[in-house]
């Protein structure tokens, strides 16, 4: 090669605005002070020199967004700490200090920056006719777990295509449900256990599910038609759902009085099935005869991981409970949709007046004062009213039989949903206090001012973070996250999601932990939870400031084995 004679390299330098400003690379630098020393060069070696030089003076590559001076909580429950947070292509790129120029720059000066909020236990399959799921992500929360309580799609590969191809603000997961497994392979006939062609129809069913991307399987043992179920069903169930390692959710057989027979039944069949298992909403209801015995309860929970299960519960943030007003009717009066029929016989109907009453008296109850309308859609001057009262407007008398006949006139004209008063403030407490205890509302997407539903849809995850830790000082806040984000996360093997993590998804949310509120109440339930000063997910803003952007960039999540 030809050498420059005529010309001598000499040490490069750049000025301190430079330096500063081009964030240049010193490895460069230093090589090309050590070339300046060269004798002649050939043209090869300019041009490696010409190329340090653009490393030298380049700027760095500009990220979507960059949220600056935020102080992170990573979701793994570890001190907060002060850092930015870039986000490119829908995922975290960096974490630290970034200097990089972006698109958007967020100043999150005195907020807290988290991972977005998982909520396990939702039944939110309404959020294809409501896919702003508004009340969520106004609380922090970014991804779902539907098919809850054992009723779910049944074709879950359909299902999350049609929720990609609605567009939603929020992550969509979902489990398959049991009941709905049962309901499809047995029809209408549900006091027995399946035959042998039923029960492969059930294992078939749930083997597409979870091969379609469905997390786990849920059963509802208090509701038709898997009330019925025996546990040697489930186990053969979930120990398909197992090979997929999947997990298994439960609304137990009781969560009052017989609350210790049903945890001994989750605990056979994560023992049998070798699969994971948790306990949903879990609480000890059924008045004040049933509270009391979280000691009790926790240290059973404790024995069976001890011995090996892994057991995990998720709890919601209330004292009342809420469900479909149907629970107050035997399950046998309401099996086979033939609640008319069975109330046309005088003998029948008197009979399940009996035990209506029965239950009462066993949870030392004189009436349904503990009860309060939801939503029933026949007459909706009744919603928001408890059942002595609701009674009195219909029928102008409270008496307990007018309570019950209300109660059945309501059942067999729609049905209703309910507001259920009956947990202890104390025993909560103690259940949020256990490490492996994640926050789930339980609740569905919220159609705005319809009906007096239960507060939790509009405020569980905020009522964590002002009640619980703020002002009660019950969790630390980076707990409080914790059991939002990366322990749901990991439980339910949901991937890339509840950390703050450069590769994983950029479901963030900011807020001042001295100003998030909740404004729902059981009286006035629809008010949005406050304080949120951005909500994003896969990168994109759908809270600003409280408010809702309209955007919907949420992603079908599919559960992907780790066999």
């Amino acid at each position: 090669m030809a050498e420059l004679s005529a010309v001598q390299f000499l040490p490069v330098s750049l000025s301190l605005g430079e330096r500063a400003g081009v964030g240049r690379n010193r490895t460069a630098e230093r090589q090309l002070r050590r070339l300046g020393t060269a004798h002649p060069i050939t043209i090869r070696t300019c041009l490696l020199l010409l190329a340090l030089l653009v490393l030298v003076t380049a700027p760095l590559p500009a990220y979507d967004l960059i949220i600056q001076n935020g102080r992170v909580i990573d979701g793994t429950g570890n001190p907060a700490f002060f850092a930015d947070v870039a986000v490119e292509n829908g995922r975290i790129a960096a974490i630290g200090k970034v200097t990089n120029e972006a698109l958007i720059v967020i100043d999150a000066r005195g907020l807290v920056v988290t991972p977005g909020f998982i909520d396990v236990h939702t039944h939110a399959e309404d959020v294809l006719d409501l896919p702003l799921a508004e009340n969520f992500v106004r609380m922090g929360v970014t991804t779902l777990m539907l098919g809850n309580c054992g009723s779910s799609a049944l074709d879950v590969k359909a299902f999350l295509a049609r929720v990609e191809s609605t567009n939603v603000s929020v992550n969509i997961a979902t489990l398959i449900g049991h009941g709905s497994v049962r309901g499809k392979a047995m029809g209408g006939s549900f006091m027995r256990p399946p035959n042998a062609n039923e029960m492969e129809a059930m294992k078939t069913m749930v083997a597409e599910a979870m091969q379609n991307g469905a997390f786990g399987l849920s059963t509802g043992l208090i509701y038709l038609p898997g009330t019925f179920a025996k546990t040697d069903e489930i186990v053969e169930l979930a120990r398909v759902c197992a090979k997929y390692d999947g997990i298994y959710a439960s609304h137990m057989r009781s969560e009052s009085s017989e609350i210790k027979e049903a945890l001994a039944e989750l605990f056979r069949v994560a023992r049998e099935a070798k699969i994971r298992a948790e306990i949903s909403h879990i609480k000890l209801s059924g008045g004040r005869v049933n509270w009391r015995k979280t000691d009790e309860i926790i240290r059973l929970i404790e024995d069976a991981r001890s011995e090996g299960l892994d057991v995990t519960q998720d709890l919601y943030l209330y004292t009342a409970s809420s469900t479909s007003l149907s629970q107050l009717v035997p399950e046998e009066a309401r099996e086979g949709e033939k609640l008319p029929e069975r109330l046309r016989d005088s003998s029948e109907r008197q009979r399940i007046i009996d035990e209506m009453k029965g239950s009462l008296k066993r949870n030392k109850r004189d009436d349904y004062g503990y009860v309060m309308i939801a939503e029933y859609k026949r007459d909706p001057g009744l919603n928001g009213l408890r059942i002595p009262a609701a009674a009195k407007r219909h029928f102008g008398s409270n008496s307990l039989e007018d309570q019950i006949n209300l109660v059945l006139t309501i059942q067999t004209n729609g049905g209703a949903t309910a507001v259920f008063h009956g947990i202890s403030e104390d025993d909560l407490q103690q259940f949020l206090k256990h490490p492996n205890t994640m926050v789930a509302s339980d609740s569905g997407v919220r159609r705005w001012a319809e009906g007096v539903p239960h507060p939790r849809g509009y405020g569980n995850n905020a009522r964590l973070l002002g009640r619980y830790v703020r002002e009660l000082q019950l969790v630390r806040l980076e707990d409080a996250v914790r059991r939002m984000t990366s322990l749901p996360a990991t439980t339910f093997r949901i991937r890339d999601r509840g950390l703050l993590r450069p590769g994983y998804w950029a479901d963030l949310v900011l807020f001042d932990p001295g100003k998030v509120q909740e404004h729902a109440t059981f009286d006035e339930p629809h008010h949005y939870a406050t304080g949120f000063a951005y909500v994003l997910v896969n990168g994109v803003t759908v809270v600003k400031d409280d408010v809702h952007t309209r955007e919907r960039p949420g992603k079908a999540l599919r559960h992907q084995p780790q066999l």
